[in-house]
Formats: C-alpha cells, sequence, structure tokens
C-alpha cells in the first residue's frame, strides 16, 4: 500500500503530490499538476478513484474532476465544470455517486452527480439556498443526512447553526429535516464537522467562538444536539484569532483544531465512553493554519501555513496525543487544502 498528500496551491494554480513515507512521516518526490482558477478545496471518493478540486478564482469558478492512478498517485483530468458560486467546501456522498458542495458568499450548498468514469454532470441536482457563512458540507455514516455548518458573523451576520438535511442518495436530493438546525449555545459559529468513529457524537471547530463544540447524533433523526464547548486557546490570549478546520483520529481517541491567529494545533482527548473533550494543550505552527490533514493510519498530522507557504509535520503519540514536530516544508503559495489517501 502507498500513502500519498495532496496539497492545492490557490496562488500558484497547482496541485502538487508527495509520496508519504508511512515507517518516517517524510514526503518526497513531488509532482505538479496544473490547474487554473485558484484551486482550494479537494475531496475524494470512497473507492479513492477520482479526486475533485473546486476553483475559487472570480470569473472562473468551477469544479474539477480528475482519475487517479492506483500505482503511483498520478492524476489524470477528467472534466471541468463552470459554477455561479465560489465553492469553500466539497465532499462525496458514502455511495460515491455525488458530489456536495459549500458556497460561503452565495449563501448554499449544492449537489453534482458523476458518472463511474468520474465525469461530473454541469447541471446541479440541488442549488439550495441556506446562509450566509456556509462553510462545509458532509454526509453522516448512514448516508441518509447531511449537515451544513455556517459561521456567526463574516462579510454579513451569518446563522451560527449547523444545518440539517434529509439525503436522499437514490436521487441525491436534499431536504430539510425537523429541525431543520442544530444552535450552539452561544455565537461560537460553527465552521467545519467530524463525526466520532465510534460513537453517535459530532465536533464543529467554531470559527469565532475558538472553540470546539460536541454534539449528541441522533443517528435515527438525523439531528444533533450540544453538550460541550470547549476552547482552544490558552487562557489569557486576547489576540485576534480563528479556528479553522477539524479532524478526528482513525482510533476516536484524539482531536485537533488549528488557531489561526495563535497559530497552533489544539488537541483534545477524546472520553472514549461519550465522546467528551479534555484539552492537551495547542502545539506551535506555520502562520496561518487555515488547512490541516491526519494520515489514514492517525499516526501524522500535517498543517498548513497560508502566510508562510509551508507545511509542518508531527508525529501523533499514540498515548497522549501529543504532538512532535518533525520536517517542515516548502510547498508554494496559499496552501488551500491538504489532503492524505492509500492506494
Amino acid at each position: 500500500m502507498a500513502t500519498y498528500l495532496y496539497v492545492s496551491l490557490q496562488d500558484d494554480d497547482i496541485i502538487a503530490r508527495y509520496d508519504l513515507n508511512q515507517a518516517t512521516g517524510g514526503l518526497s518526490n513531488r509532482v505538479e499538476y496544473a490547474l487554473a482558477g485558484m484551486p482550494a478545496p479537494m475531496a475524494t471518493d470512497p473507492g479513492r478513484r477520482f479526486l475533485f478540486v473546486g476553483r475559487r478564482r472570480p470569473g472562473e469558478f468551477g469544479l474539477t474532476s480528475y482519475r487517479i492512478e492506483t500505482g503511483s498517485g498520478d492524476l489524470e483530468r477528467i472534466n471541468d465544470i463552470n459554477l455561479d458560486g465560489n465553492p469553500v467546501h466539497i465532499s462525496t456522498d458514502r455511495t460515491g455517486n455525488y458530489l456536495l458542495s459549500a458556497y460561503y458568499y452565495q449563501a448554499r450548498v449544492g449537489v453534482h452527480g458523476f458518472d463511474g468514469e468520474g465525469h461530473l454532470n454541469p447541471a446541479p441536482i440541488e442549488w439550495r439556498e441556506t446562509g450566509i457563512g456556509a462553510h462545509y458540507i458532509q454526509t453522516d455514516a448512514s448516508n441518509r443526512y447531511a449537515f451544513v455548518p455556517h459561521i456567526a458573523e463574516g462579510s454579513q451576520t451569518g446563522p451560527n447553526a449547523i444545518f440539517q438535511f434529509r439525503f436522499d442518495e437514490s436521487t441525491g436530493q436534499l431536504t430539510p429535516n425537523t429541525p431543520d438546525r442544530a444552535v450552539p449555545t452561544s455565537p461560537e459559529g460553527p465552521r467545519h464537522i467530524c463525526f466520532n468513529p465510534n460513537l453517535n457524537v459530532a465536533y464543529s471547530s467554531n470559527e469565532q467562538g475558538c472553540s470546539v463544540t460536541a454534539y449528541s447524533f441522533d443517528a435515527e433523526a438525523g439531528t444533533l444536539s450540544p453538550f460541550q464547548t470547549v476552547p482552544t486557546l490558552p487562557e489569557g490570549f486576547m489576540e485576534r484569532n480563528t479556528c479553522s478546520q477539524i479532524q478526528i483520529t482513525p482510533s476516536g481517541r484524539f482531536l485537533y483544531a488549528p488557531n489561526r491567529g495563535h497559530n497552533s494545533v489544539a488537541g483534545f482527548a477524546v472520553d472514549e465512553s461519550d465522546g467528551g473533550l479534555t484539552p492537551l494543550g495547542q502545539t506551535a505552527t506555520e502562520p496561518v493554519p487555515r488547512a490541516f490533514s491526519l494520515d489514514l493510519s492517525g499516526n501524522y498530522l500535517f498543517a498548513s501555513g497560508l502566510d508562510s507557504g509551508r507545511l509542518a509535520s508531527y508525529r501523533i503519540n499514540q498515548e497522549t496525543g501529543q504532538l512532535e514536530p518533525l520536517e517542515v516544508y516548502d510547498i508554494g503559495r496559499a496552501p488551500m487544502w491538504v489532503l492524505i489517501m492509500d492506494l
């Protein structure tokens, strides 16, 4: 099995691919794929046959699909489609038949179908208005529900909620659930979410609150209810900061969320019985850590600096969850997404 790391470099109009050494966490053999249009969010289907990229340059908004060569991780471009919006996040559903997308500035979400060869359908199945600050979209493990976090403020006031939808995997259609949103107890501004792999619990990184909120997940009803919010910053830090993404290790034992401003990765231990969080502190990283990712073994974490154009790597202590700094790589201008896959 080979492991590859892909990073989108928005200001270089490049997707860069690296080989990831699972024994050391080292990166090597950089390959570049040109993609005009400010490539940013990336996603792969469950079978890891295709890589999808959102393009965010005004006038060139769109989605691009690639075929992934199993033996080498090389990318072969399949097709490009145009969009009437700026995609800030994309993901595939659990069947690998639909690409879901979120649009912060256009206050909506979309769903596009793609065929068995990875060709995206230009016509969206859904192009549904939600609210300003839509920042992420993902289905749950059952593929019956989809969730869309919306931050609390931005260029306009956001709804400060995670919108809840029923998802029809036979048609790709979204229908508002009842209730249609989960609201944190204060204006935390949920930005991204992840699900605990072992428990009916989900977590949001909160852009304005500089915190992580844990939600009980009713898997039958497809609804979220907040039960804990924990800061990502050390006590006494008063400078400007916002949170970015969030990920949990495959074991479900540790969770991480970067701070943009404090320029660190906040770590948390996850209670294996109820999913509650205990802070592990912060680890310094590159300025401004907008995008990061864990490898699929849960042994390594890679955090990119939007301002520095560098990628910092860490080994995750499997007993404590602490991050041990490894190498730092010069990768290019404005890294916007980090995606790791095993083939």
